[in-house]
């Protein structure tokens, strides 16, 4: 994988770690930062060797602490639309991606970061991860899909008084809303937990697992019907020597080799 300026990556027995690294700036999605999440995501989606990913922010104060406010400043009607627009398409295509991803939230996790780790499969959260939609401070909204993946995860009221008045939740809180799966004391707790959800789902099948994204992301989308989805994706797995894999290890009493086709 190339290198980037604005983030890390390592591959480590098929898990990419992404960090987001502009500590000096807590981490802030600045248009060069959303450019490479893009380019990464599009190799891994390509991708046979990168089989899931994990994400965090670098250093201890920030997962993602917003976009870049110097570049927001300059936004005007026309090229606000098309900022917006380029970052739904960015986060769409990784909470799309047929592969899990998982988001290690440290610190403050606000604004686009809040967007990010929401287009995430899975959230875990260190003990001082803090979470909100603070837009309204700055006279604006969320706009890389935050009202609407919010209001899915927490509710229609707790996500209108979140937005409304720009109010920080920490992480106890969000487990407790269903913002996140986990709560973990430390960063390296939380990736530990990470892995330990990456290890178990790398040796699922991995047709079955993008069918199951596929289905679960359906339930946010009006003009399709979910239970289709899960009917078609269904037929898809059997189909494939996944399913035969697996009911014969099943039947055999032996592990499943899965190959993913």
């Amino acid at each position: 994988m190339a290198e980037f300026n604005n983030i890390l990556t390592e591959v480590k027995e098929g898990v990419l770690y992404l960090t987001v690294s502009r500590e000096e700036k807590m981490n802030a999605l600045n248009f060069e930062t959303l450019e490479e999440l893009k380019a990464i995501f599009e190799e891994v989606a390509d991708s046979k060797s990168i089989k899931a990913v994990i994400i965090t922010g670098s250093g201890e104060r920030a997962f993602v602490a917003g976009a870049d406010i110097s570049e927001i400043a300059e936004l005007n009607e026309v090229n606000a639309r098309k900022f917006a627009e380029n970052g739904q398409e960015i986060f769409a295509m990784i909470e799309n991606l047929h592969k899990p991803v998982i988001a290690v939230t440290n610190g403050f996790t606000l604004g686009g970061g809040c967007e990010l780790a929401m287009a995430c499969h899975i959230r875990i959260a260190t003990a001082n991860a803090k979470f909100g939609q603070p837009e309204v401070n700055l006279g604006i909204i969320p706009g890389y899909g935050g009202t609407q993946r919010l209001t899915i995860l927490v509710g229609r009221g707790k996500a209108n008084e979140m937005m409304m008045t720009g109010d920080l939740i920490d992480a106890n809180e969000a487990k407790d809303l269903g913002l996140v799966n986990y709560v973990l004391p430390t960063k390296s707790d939380a990736l530990a937990k990470a892995e330990e959800i990456v290890k178990k789902i790398m040796s699922k099948a991995p047709l079955a697992i993008g069918m199951i994204i596929d289905c679960v992301n359906s339930v946010y989308l009006s003009d399709e019907n979910g239970f289709q989805t899960e009917a078609n994706s269904f037929a898809r797995c059997v189909k494939s020597g996944d399913y035969k894999e697996g009911t014969s290890a099943f039947l055999e009493k032996r592990k499943p080799d899965f190959k993913g086709e």
